[in-house]
């Protein structure tokens, strides 16, 4: 054999040997290796999360409204539940009346209620100071609309008539009964800034000033949108506005809360609200949620709320950041 004949047997010889070593491969293992299982979920679908014991978590969609601590209370919600196993969906940013019908209709499965909101614009029915009998009264009232509500939290995000701390300090107003005085005697001197539903609402200001017995002259009523409020306030182009009682520029533009002396502003506990169709699925979704509800209060939120207002940082990272200090989460 000349050499070029030697030269194609070895390169033929090399071929062979690596068809062999291929096909060897293929065979030669009988256990798990090179042998898939069938697939136990839908194609194009992820495996659902397991509990312990096993049991599949079905995924939770989060619903909540468009202001600064619903964006709180959505995002650590979302975040506690992924860290639980479950496969979260948020869905925030949304109506307050548009939220409601979607976890009424299915499209959410929670999202976090006031209770003064749903007993009186979902529920028809009179508006309650009480926190406890509010509470007890919407969660009796949406047991016949399947609807769960957890624990509430303890912080009461109620309306809340405000002034500079300074000038309140100044003019000796700790109560909006001393503000009722002020303006029996000074009724012209005080600017009051509100949004136009609070101004016009029964259970808003006019509600206010029948109950204390006073009144902002028309001329002194600055009507603006809310997120205005504060730092209207806060630059002195009123003397007294209207806000909300967790809202952390209270804190950061150092005004004050008037004193509710006569208990007229309706409870706003916020507690999980849940379809009994998802709280059913997942057993262990009301416990957690119960354990998220209990640890926060109204300094918490006020914090919370002023570290995203005020401070400008991240809802995500901020949420992370309390659900960590709060060991709800590891870090």
């Amino acid at each position: 054999m000349n050499k070029y004949g030697k030269k194609y047997a070895a390169i033929l010889l090399t071929l062979l040997l690596a068809m062999m070593m291929l096909a060897a491969c293929g065979t030669a293992n009988t256990g798990t290796q090179g042998k898939t299982e069938p697939s136990k979920t839908e194609p194009g679908k992820a495996e659902p999360a397991k509990q312990d014991g096993g049991a599949s978590k079905g995924k939770v969609v989060i619903g909540g409204k468009d202001f600064t601590e619903q964006q709180i209370l959505s995002k650590m919600t979302s975040i506690y539940l992924k860290e639980n196993g479950y496969p979260v969906e948020e869905a925030s940013n949304m109506g307050s009346t548009v939220v409601r019908n979607a976890l009424e209709n299915g499209q959410i499965d929670m999202y976090w209620e006031y209770t003064g909101t749903a007993l009186v614009v979902y529920q028809k029915q009179p508006a309650e100071t009480d926190p406890a009998k509010a509470y007890d009264k919407v969660k009796t009232k949406d047991k016949e609309n399947k609807l769960a509500w957890l624990n509430k939290a303890d912080f009461n995000n109620t309306y809340a008539i405000l002034m500079r701390g300074d000038q309140a300090k100044e003019l000796g107003i700790k109560s909006i009964s001393d503000l009722a005085q002020y303006m029996q005697k000074n009724g012209d001197k005080l600017k009051f800034a509100s949004n136009a539903e609070f101004y016009a609402r029964e259970d808003g200001m006019k509600g206010v000033e029948k109950k204390y017995g006073f009144s902002f002259p028309a001329k002194n009523v600055v009507k603006m949108d809310s997120g205005l409020l504060y730092n209207a306030l806060k630059d002195k182009q009123v003397d007294v506005s209207v806000g909300f009682a967790t809202d952390g520029r209270i804190k950061g533009f150092d005004l004050v809360a008037l004193q509710d002396d006569k208990m007229f502003f309706p409870a706003y506990n916020a507690a999980p609200v849940v379809r009994q169709a998802a709280l059913d699925k997942n057993p262990s979704l009301a416990d957690l949620l119960n354990k998220l509800s209990d640890k926060l209060n109204t300094d918490t939120m006020i914090k919370l709320n002023y570290t995203v207002d005020v401070e400008h940082k991240d809802v995500a990272e901020v949420a992370r950041q309390w659900l960590v200090s709060a060991q709800l989460i590891k870090q």
